[in-house]
């Protein structure tokens, strides 16, 4: 029991760490550029892809814990970690090579692209640690916390990918 209660402590220290220096380091190299690099465009549709194909993943993992298949649930769960940091690597490096595209729509329209994006980098942001934690209680062995994080995890983390997919759509016109 002790054993288990010192594995939590380091893993919550290394959520913490994770969850704030990874926002941190997105937003600082997200404002640098290198230097003559050729621009990343083709990157976007890609992420995009990406977005799409994780909130896929997410609803068959959900499917398959539900049916009682654990090992596919947890290999659907680890492959959308893996998309994730795929997504911010390429997210990253398409906004370090390339000059930010603005939303040219007018109107309500306008409106709604920028409550969707803001609410998307928002829980973007928030997913994080809930991935994080949820997914340590099943390193834990700590199956019902991890069901009981799970029911927050997901619809977030849905939200974000779906997102991530509806602000490349509205903003993809406005690629030079």
């Amino acid at each position: 029991m002790e054993a288990v209660a010192k594995n939590e402590k380091k893993i919550k220290i290394w959520i913490t760490i994770l969850s704030v220096a990874i926002p941190l380091v997105v937003a600082i190299l997200f404002g640098y550029k290198i230097p003559n690099v050729e621009p990343l465009t083709f990157l976007p549709p890609i992420y995009a892809g990406i977005n799409g194909l994780t909130a896929i993943l997410l609803i068959i993992a959900v499917l398959a814990i539900k049916n009682g298949k654990q090992k596919l649930h947890q290999n659907v769960m680890t492959t959308c970690i893996v998309l994730s940091v795929l997504f911010l690597v390429m997210y990253v490096a398409y906004h370090m090579t390339s000059e930010s595209t603005s939303f040219g729509g007018e109107g309500f329209i306008r409106y709604v692209y920028f409550f969707i994006l803001f609410s998307h980098i928002t829980l973007s942001i928030a997913i994080i640690p809930l991935v994080l934690i949820t997914y340590s209680k099943t390193y834990l062995g700590d199956f019902e916390a991890h069901k009981r994080w799970s029911k927050y995890t997901f619809p977030i983390w849905l939200y974000v990918a779906v997102t991530g997919v509806v602000v490349y759509l509205m903003i993809s016109p406005y690629y030079s």
